[in-house]
């Protein structure tokens, strides 16, 4: 308002120079002269004269009264604060009168710039500045546990950046926060936050708009950083080269990753920020210097923290490596709002490129790697049955693998989305064909994960053909196809190949165990008569028993060394048998196995087993024992020892 009073004389002029030069001067700019208007005599000063003097004079006081010994020296050494709690009022009328210093200087360039006044309050703006310089090192350093970013970070919606454009107004906030620290509900960690960076704002935009950014900048970058720097080491944040970890063995590298996993979030969601509000808060006066801080005080930190996964994946990939890979993958991905908004800056972009590209690459390695995967299924060439036919290490190993990959379907999808599925050799059409007109397979990664199964089926077709028995070799599908069921059922591979898939592929199981069923038991079926109640020769009668102990016997100790792991498919097969023979036997026996034959002298030897004893020996089959048989020698006890 003071200024307001006052039109300043304009000659048409340019005024001379100042002998002082600094910063300010350049940025000032008179007004358009609009007249003569005649100087005023210097026995009778002006009133806006009179109150630039006064401003000086006001300015001389305070700042000589808090210019102590301790601000010549150029350290940092403790100071009696201007801007702690016993010192409100003095801070509020120091900052005031550097304003009003501010403004007599102004006028005496344009008025009187070769004044000695001129002189006197340059000396009195520098000696200011530097308390001002010292007392903003000191809030930084004092208040460094209220000003970590984990503090600052929490309640940063309660102060928007860039909510103050004046350091005049530094009274309205200190008002407000004398009203906060009344209030009983606000935490003591945020009321000595927020009244610290309201201090720092102030002084800083005090030394901005005096000409000081420079020095007032300095001291930020520097304690800042610092701060930053610290906090990603204690992160286990590590800065490596490409070359250092090329060169680390796999499980030293995946300890590294995890710490990598463990620090990103704090990192990005807490540090940076923390420190980009911190940044926007002090800084609030000028987009240019939050920008410039904020750059140089993170970009350092946050390229070396984006920078690790782009080397890991530039690493050798294998398929152990994939889980990590998609760990590192979905880490920066989830995060990716975050990071674009807080590095938003020019000067950061180069931040943002080095998360996209470490997303790019990541995703590339997954692709590389599913590729690979498949290849190595269709390529594998072990020559070895497994044992009675139970589930192939090649099942267990691929299905664990898919319903791991499962679990990550979400990002797994964005990865293949847009990839075509390409086929290297020729499937079976009965194998492709599931992979066509399934309704429940939409999503791109559902179609991948069912070709890597059907890869694999197709694999353990030809390694059943390696068994000699062509019983055991449908028992071994049976298994292996009732383990992948299993799992897709226990997975999320259930939501992803659909409802339709699992039945069509139980549906699958049950053929093979049929399959089983008549090619292991046919000789025991065929030994019985087509009609067991028909009146046939006793000859005839023998026959078929003597025939039907040896198909049995035969079958059983053959099978006794077969296995059927899954308890459900095992009770099946079992009961599946007990329908087919025992009621045919059970119906010839009672017909022919009694007093007809009993006149003969080998009775009990021909009629070896009742139709319990069958059940019985059924019971223990598929356990993979390999005992053999010793049957009873008479039929009334109906028994059998091993």
């Amino acid at each position: 308002m003071r200024t307001n009073f006052y039109k300043p004389p304009s000659t048409g002029m340019t005024p001379p120079a100042s002998p002082v030069h600094h910063t300010w001067t350049n940025s000032y700019k008179p007004p358009s002269p609009t007249g003569m208007t005649p100087p005023a005599s210097p026995l009778h000063p002006t009133f806006s004269e009179s109150l630039m003097e006064e401003n000086i004079e006001v300015a001389e006081f305070i700042i000589t009264k808090w210019n102590s010994h301790s601000n010549k020296d150029s350290s940092y050494r403790n100071i009696a604060s201007l801007f702690n709690n016993n010192n409100r009022e003095e801070a509020k009328q120091y900052l005031s009168s550097v304003k009003g210093l501010q403004k007599a200087m102004k006028y005496l360039v344009l008025h009187q710039s070769s004044s000695e006044k001129l002189v006197r309050a340059q000396t009195l703006m520098q000696t200011a500045m530097k308390r001002l310089e010292k007392e903003f090192y000191q809030i930084l350093k004092s208040n460094r546990d209220y000003l970590d970013p984990e503090s600052v970070s929490t309640h940063s919606s309660t102060r928007p950046s860039g909510s103050r454009s004046s350091f005049s107004d530094f009274e309205e906030d200190e008002c407000e926060n004398e009203s906060r620290d009344e209030d009983d509900s606000i935490p003591e960690v945020e009321r000595v936050s927020l009244a610290a960076m309201a201090d720092l704002r102030a002084i800083a935009e005090a030394m901005i708009s005096a000409g000081y950014a420079k020095e007032c900048i300095k001291i930020y970058k520097i304690i800042r950083k610092s701060i930053i720097d610290e906090a990603l080491y204690h992160l286990g944040v590590e800065r490596l080269t490409f070359q250092q970890i090329q060169k680390m063995d796999w499980e030293v590298l995946e300890v590294k990753i995890k710490n990598w996993l463990n620090a990103i979030k704090m990192a990005v969601k807490t540090l940076f920020f923390g420190e980009r509000i911190l940044c926007d808060q002090v800084f609030s006066v000028s987009a240019a210097i939050r920008e410039s801080c904020f750059a140089e005080i993170s970009k350092e930190g946050a390229l070396a923290l984006f920078g690790f996964p782009e080397n890991v994946a530039k690493c050798k990939k294998t398929p152990e490596k994939m889980f990590r890979i998609l760990d590192l993958y979905e880490a920066v991905s989830d995060l990716w709002p975050e990071i674009e908004s807080i590095f938003s800056f020019e000067s950061t972009s180069i931040v943002r490129s080095v998360a996209v590209n470490s997303l790019i690459k990541l995703s590339d390695d997954v692709r590389t790697m599913l590729t690979d995967f498949a290849t190595a299924i269709q390529k594998d060439s072990s020559k070895s049955t497994v044992p009675g036919g139970g589930v192939h290490p090649l099942t267990r190993y691929v299905m664990n693998y898919i319903a791991f990959l499962a679990d990550y379907s979400g990002i797994l999808s964005d990865i293949v989305e847009g990839w075509p599925l390409t086929i290297p050799s020729p499937l079976p059409q009965s194998y492709y064909g599931s992979l066509d007109n399934e309704e429940s397979m939409s999503s791109p990664i559902s179609v991948r994960l069912a070709w890597l199964i059907l890869v694999m089926l197709c694999k353990l077709d030809g390694k059943a053909t390696m068994y000699k028995d062509v019983a055991l070799s449908y028992l071994f599908l049976a298994n292996n196809l009732q383990y992948v069921v299993g799992k897709v059922r226990q997975s999320n591979l259930k939501f992803l190949l659909g409802d339709n898939w699992v039945m069509k592929h139980e549906l699958q199981v049950r053929q093979y165990a049929s399959n089983y069923e008549r090619m292991g038991w046919s000789k025991v079926l065929a030994s019985l008569p087509e009609n067991p109640t028909a009146e046939i020769p006793v000859n005839r009668v023998k026959d078929h028993f003597r025939k039907f102990n040896s198909a049995f016997e035969e079958a059983y100790t053959k099978q006794t060394s077969w296995v059927v792991p899954d308890p459900k498919l095992r009770d099946d097969i079992k009961t599946s048998l007990v329908r087919r023979i025992i009621p045919i036997y059970k119906e010839f026996y009672e017909t022919y196995g009694g007093m007809q034959l009993r006149k003969e002298m080998w009775v009990e030897s021909l009629v070896r087993y009742t139709p319990d004893d069958l059940g019985n020996y059924w019971s223990d089959l598929f356990y993979g024992s390999g005992s053999s048989v010793i049957v009873s020698s008479s039929p009334s006890r109906g028994g059998r020892s091993r």
